[in-house]
């Protein structure tokens, strides 16, 4: 199990926007950029989706997805997983909850489970 437990790596993540890349119904690839985002387990990450559209669309047909971040020295992480979409219940409510949310939709919570972590730069 991939484990994020270094404090540095929850950093890079929490604090950096990250690319967000997911695959359409015909598999044409989609990527956006995501800011709102939390490390809520050793191997799982939690992202707000407040204006989302072709994601959520690509992510309820297929939920493999991959993340890239990383900092001003080009020192990051690449992070392949799976998707969960949550439009009710506990995840969604934590978004709703975070500070950064404040005065935007939070329309669902994207949990992504980490099956690799790729060191990038």
């Amino acid at each position: 199990m991939i484990k994020i437990n270094n404090s540095n790596l929850k950093r890079l993540i929490e604090k950096n926007p990250l690319s967000l890349a997911t695959v359409d119904k015909f598999n044409k690839p989609n990527v956006i950029g995501v800011a709102y985002v939390k490390v809520v387990s050793q191997n799982q990450i939690l992202i707000t989706d407040n204006y989302m559209k072709q994601t959520v669309e690509n992510i309820l047909h297929n939920n493999n997805v991959c993340l890239a971040v990383w900092d001003e020295n080009w020192k990051g992480v690449k992070l392949i997983g799976t998707t969960e979409y949550y439009t009710q219940g506990k995840w969604k409510k934590f978004v709703q909850g975070m500070v950064e949310n404040k005065d935007l939709p939070a329309k669902g919570a994207i949990l992504v489970t980490i099956s690799k972590l790729i060191k990038l730069g």
